[in-house]
Order: structure tokens, then sequence, then C-alpha cells
């Protein structure tokens, strides 16, 4: 009997409204003013904490600021394999869209874990093939089995089935989220390699983002979550009975990951879109933290209202009206619609 997979969760409240949150932030970034030198900063960023997180997680001692000076390609003092780890998963990030030119396949699978481990594993064998010995899933640091996965002949099934619902008009069906939730767990589920196992499935979910238009450019670091708190990490991976595989509590946790790095995304775009508006062809425009709040709310919101800016600061419409006044005058706002419909949007 060929061996199916379909994912066994329930949309939770929860879910919703973290899927809701995602997808106004998601707006937010696409459609903020950033020039091409802060895209490929955003991008850059984004590799180097997923890299640092990811192998972090897995025991790589290596600090943010040793990732960020390898990724530069300036040596650090460090061991071999650490640094090794950290190097191969900074070039498998960069590649994404060469790793994905075919799509996902058990072929490119192969591959992306091979580059992943190459020079790290203890024996070289082991890299870019599934297991030929019985693992265990356990927390690294506490040592407790976290679970045991299935038998290493029904690796190379288990794996078709689950590239087959990935490629499957019910995953493309689903926010794309929660077909990078469920991949992520069925491989770690799975867990198809001797060793990199959690760096090929935090790597599977950022090529599912980026293959279904999430992530395009690349802009979000989703390995950071995981790794600021590994326990609840481990403890999302627990909650899921091995009897019917029912996976509801860890895409909550999986969702709010994303959710909070894709805010954090947004705050620093937002940042970035309002540095941007202090300049003018006339040379620097200096806005005040009033005019920049302003400015802030009006990208989060597209436009704003005297009512509005009334509220946020507890002063009078005439004292509002005054402060928008000014962002016209130095031609960073203007003045939309008529009467009651009247609003301010960025020039």
């Amino acid at each position: 009997m060929k061996t199916l997979y379909n994912p066994n969760f329930k949309y939770t409240n929860k879910m919703v409204k973290l899927l809701t949150n995602i997808a106004v932030s998601r707006e937010i970034i696409i459609n903020s003013p950033l020039i091409p030198k802060w895209e490929i900063t955003l991008r850059s960023d984004a590799i180097i904490r997923s890299a640092h997180s990811s192998t972090s997680i897995e025991g790589n001692r290596l600090s943010f600021e040793q990732v960020s000076a390898l990724a530069e390609g300036r040596e650090i003092m460090a061991s071999r394999k650490d640094k090794q780890e950290v190097l191969n998963y900074l070039k498998v990030l960069e590649n994404i869209d060469k790793f994905t030119e075919s799509g996902i396949e058990e072929e490119g699978l192969l591959k992306i874990h091979q580059n992943l481990t190459s020079g790290t594993l203890e024996d070289a064998s082991d890299s870019g093939v599934y297991r030929n010995k019985y693992v265990v899933v356990a927390n690294r640091h506490t040592g407790e089995i976290i679970f045991s996965p299935p038998k290493n002949n029904e690796v190379p099934e288990l794996i078709k089935a689950l590239i087959i619902w990935i490629n499957s008009a019910a995953a493309n069906e689903c926010d794309p989220v929660i077909a990078a939730g469920c991949a992520h767990y069925e491989f770690v589920r799975i867990h198809p390699f001797v060793d990199g196992n959690g760096r090929t499935a935090r790597v599977l979910a950022a090529i599912i983002l980026f293959l279904k238009g999430f992530d395009t450019k690349r802009f979000f670091c989703l390995d950071d979550y995981y790794d600021s708190d590994r326990p609840a990490y481990y403890k999302a991976l627990q909650s899921v009975n091995p009897k019917n595989i029912e996976i509801t509590e860890w895409l909550e946790y999986f969702i709010e990951g994303v959710s909070v790095s894709i805010n954090a995304v947004k705050e620093r775009v937002i940042r970035l879109s309002s540095e941007r508006l202090r300049k003018t062809v006339k040379g620097q425009v200096a806005l005040t933290e009033r005019q920049m709040k302003i400015v802030e709310k009006i990208v989060n919101n597209h436009q704003i209202k005297i009512g509005d800016i009334a509220l946020m600061f507890n002063i009078t419409r005439q004292a509002a009206l005054k402060e928008i006044s000014k962002l016209i005058k130095l031609k960073v706002v203007k003045l939309s619609g008529r009467g009651k419909n009247s609003c301010y949007a960025l020039i």
C-alpha cells in the first residue's frame, strides 16, 4: 500500500488571528518605499541571523558577531566544525533560488542536506543520503528523548509522500505559513538523516515560503524565534501525539514564530521608510519625534486623519492640524479627499 501524507490539524482562533497579523505586516513590508540598498541589507541580515540561530539550536558555539564575520569573508578563531557548519548554512540560504529551480524534489532535498553537512559529519558518507543506522530525537542539552522516529527502511517512502503533498493542490490551497509548518514538523518526525535534520527542516520551510511567493525577497528569519527559547521549541515538537500525529499545537507555535519574525522586519522597514522620507531634493528634512510617529502611523495604515493625530498625542484638533501642515510644507504628506473624508497620505 502506497504511503500518503495528509496533515492532521484544526484551525484555532489563535492561528487565524496570527495569520491575519502576518498578512497585514507582510503587506506593509511589500508596499513600503524601500530602495535596493536597504533590500540587500535586510536580506543579508536575515541570512546571517538564520545561519547563526539554526546552527546554534543544534549546538554550534559561534556568536552572532563571529557568524557575521564569516559572512563577510573574514577569518575567526573557532573550531573547524563550527565554522564549516555556519559557512554551509550561509551558502545554502544565499542560493535558495538555485536549489529550487526545479521546485521541491527528493534529489534536491538530498543535495541540500549534502551542502549543509559537507565536511561536518563524523562519517562523510552520511552526507546527502538517508540514515542507515537508527537514531532518536533528543534535547541536545538535557538528553531527554523527544520521540523515536520511523525505522530506517520507512524513510524513503515517507519522504516521497511528504514531497508529493508539498507539491499537491491541497498544499497549494493552504496558507503558505501553514504549509511550511506542516512540512517542517513532518520532516523532523521522519528524521531522514543521521544528523542535520533540524537545519534541513528549517531550510525546507524557508524554501516553501519562498516558492509560494510569501518571502520572495528573503527578508524573514524564522530561526531566531526557535533559538531564543529552545525548551519551548522542543516542547512544541513533543506536543504532537505520536498515535494520530495531530499537529495543531505545533502549528500554533510555528505560526507565532513567523508572526514575531515578520513583525520585527515590519518595524525595521517602517523605520527605514521613514528615514527615506527625511530626504528631499533640497537635502535633509529634519522631522521631530512626533512627526516621525505620524509618518510611521501612515506607513502602517496608508493614511491618517486629523482626529487620529489628536488622539495619538492627546492634543486639540487645531494642534494636530498644525503638525500635519508642517509635514505638508516639507512635502512629506499630501491631503486626500474633502470634508469628513479628508485624510493625509505619503507623497
